[in-house]
Protein backbone atom coordinates (compact mmCIF):
# COMPACT_ATOMS: atom_id res chain seq x y z
CA UNK A 1 0.00 0.00 0.00
CA UNK A 2 3.17 2.53 0.81
CA UNK A 3 3.83 1.94 -3.07
CA UNK A 4 0.56 3.23 -4.03
CA UNK A 5 0.02 5.80 -1.63
CA UNK A 6 3.49 7.74 -2.64
CA UNK A 7 2.36 6.79 -6.46
CA UNK A 8 -1.01 8.66 -6.21
CA UNK A 9 -1.18 10.77 -3.05
CA UNK A 10 -0.32 14.22 -4.98
CA UNK A 11 -3.15 13.54 -7.65
CA UNK A 12 -5.98 12.47 -4.73
CA UNK A 13 -4.26 15.37 -2.65
CA UNK A 14 -4.93 17.86 -5.80
CA UNK A 15 -8.64 16.65 -6.44
CA UNK A 16 -9.71 17.05 -2.70
CA UNK A 17 -7.98 20.50 -2.35
CA UNK A 18 -10.22 21.71 -5.60
CA UNK A 19 -13.08 20.38 -3.99
CA UNK A 20 -12.78 21.24 -0.60
CA UNK A 21 -11.33 24.52 -0.78
CA UNK A 22 -8.45 24.47 1.27
CA UNK A 23 -5.39 22.31 3.12
CA UNK A 24 -6.27 21.22 6.41
CA UNK A 25 -9.37 19.78 5.06
CA UNK A 26 -8.39 18.43 1.67
CA UNK A 27 -5.69 16.55 3.99
CA UNK A 28 -8.30 15.12 6.13
CA UNK A 29 -10.09 13.93 3.08
CA UNK A 30 -6.81 12.22 1.52
CA UNK A 31 -6.92 10.30 4.56
CA UNK A 32 -9.72 9.17 5.01
CA UNK A 33 -9.94 8.34 0.99
CA UNK A 34 -6.40 5.94 1.44
CA UNK A 35 -7.80 4.09 4.52
CA UNK A 36 -11.57 3.05 2.74
CA UNK A 37 -9.70 2.23 -0.22
CA UNK A 38 -7.03 -0.06 2.11
CA UNK A 39 -10.26 -1.70 3.57
CA UNK A 40 -11.82 -1.84 0.62
CA UNK A 41 -8.89 -3.04 -1.70
CA UNK A 42 -10.31 -6.28 -2.08
CA UNK A 43 -13.44 -5.34 -3.70
CA UNK A 44 -11.46 -3.69 -6.53
CA UNK A 45 -12.77 -5.69 -9.86
CA UNK A 46 -9.87 -3.87 -12.37
CA UNK A 47 -12.69 -2.77 -14.26
CA UNK A 48 -10.94 0.59 -14.14
CA UNK A 49 -7.28 1.59 -13.19
CA UNK A 50 -6.81 1.80 -9.78
CA UNK A 51 -6.08 5.27 -10.25
CA UNK A 52 -9.54 5.82 -11.18
CA UNK A 53 -11.16 3.75 -8.26
CA UNK A 54 -9.25 5.79 -5.70
CA UNK A 55 -10.04 9.00 -7.26
CA UNK A 56 -13.94 7.76 -6.73
CA UNK A 57 -13.22 6.88 -3.43
CA UNK A 58 -11.82 10.61 -2.67
CA UNK A 59 -14.35 12.16 -4.62
CA UNK A 60 -17.29 10.49 -2.48
CA UNK A 61 -15.10 11.39 0.88
CA UNK A 62 -14.92 14.92 -0.59
CA UNK A 63 -18.84 15.28 -1.34
CA UNK A 64 -19.45 13.96 2.36
CA UNK A 65 -17.19 16.09 4.13
CA UNK A 66 -18.44 18.77 2.53
CA UNK A 67 -22.61 17.72 3.34
CA UNK A 68 -21.01 17.18 7.14
CA UNK A 69 -19.25 20.75 7.40
CA UNK A 70 -21.07 22.80 4.83
CA UNK A 71 -20.49 24.26 2.04
CA UNK A 72 -16.98 24.42 0.88
CA UNK A 73 -14.50 27.68 0.68
CA UNK A 74 -13.92 28.47 -2.54
CA UNK A 75 -10.38 28.92 -4.05
CA UNK A 76 -9.63 30.86 -6.95
CA UNK A 77 -7.64 29.25 -10.10
CA UNK A 78 -5.08 32.04 -9.69
CA UNK A 79 -4.30 30.45 -6.04
CA UNK A 80 -4.09 26.81 -7.71
CA UNK A 81 -1.97 27.53 -10.51
CA UNK A 82 1.52 29.73 -11.32
CA UNK A 83 1.87 32.34 -13.87
CA UNK A 84 3.38 31.19 -17.05
CA UNK A 85 7.00 30.98 -17.50
CA UNK A 86 8.72 34.12 -19.18
CA UNK A 87 7.81 37.63 -17.67
CA UNK A 88 4.66 38.02 -19.30
CA UNK A 89 4.09 42.14 -19.40
CA UNK A 90 1.65 43.10 -16.93
CA UNK A 91 -1.45 44.06 -18.84
CA UNK A 92 -0.77 39.96 -20.18
CA UNK A 93 -0.77 39.17 -15.67
CA UNK A 94 -3.95 41.41 -15.54
CA UNK A 95 -5.93 39.42 -18.76
CA UNK A 96 -5.05 36.33 -17.16
CA UNK A 97 -5.74 36.61 -13.94
CA UNK A 98 -9.10 37.67 -14.91
CA UNK A 99 -9.71 35.45 -17.27
CA UNK A 100 -8.83 32.83 -14.14
CA UNK A 101 -11.23 34.27 -12.23
CA UNK A 102 -14.14 33.93 -14.52
CA UNK A 103 -13.20 30.48 -15.64
CA UNK A 104 -13.47 29.57 -11.86
CA UNK A 105 -16.92 31.26 -11.51
CA UNK A 106 -18.62 29.67 -14.08
CA UNK A 107 -17.19 26.12 -12.94
CA UNK A 108 -18.36 27.21 -9.21
CA UNK A 109 -21.36 27.99 -10.65
CA UNK A 110 -21.41 24.22 -12.16
CA UNK A 111 -24.23 21.66 -10.18
CA UNK A 112 -21.82 19.55 -7.66
CA UNK A 113 -21.37 16.71 -10.53
CA UNK A 114 -20.66 18.43 -13.09
CA UNK A 115 -18.33 20.15 -11.42
CA UNK A 116 -16.55 17.26 -10.08
CA UNK A 117 -16.77 15.97 -13.51
CA UNK A 118 -15.33 19.00 -15.38
CA UNK A 119 -12.81 19.01 -12.03
CA UNK A 120 -11.55 15.63 -12.91
CA UNK A 121 -11.59 16.11 -16.70
CA UNK A 122 -9.37 18.99 -17.11
CA UNK A 123 -7.16 19.11 -13.64
CA UNK A 124 -6.79 15.23 -13.66
CA UNK A 125 -7.05 14.10 -17.53
CA UNK A 126 -9.34 11.62 -16.80
CA UNK A 127 -11.56 10.67 -19.79
CA UNK A 128 -15.54 11.66 -19.42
Amino acid sequence: MDLLVARHYSTVFRLALRMMGNEEAASDVVQESFLKALRAIHGFRGESSFRTWLLAIAANEARGAMRRGGRRRETGLEDATDLPDGNPLPDETLSLRQERKRISKLIASLPEKQREAVTLRIFEGLSF
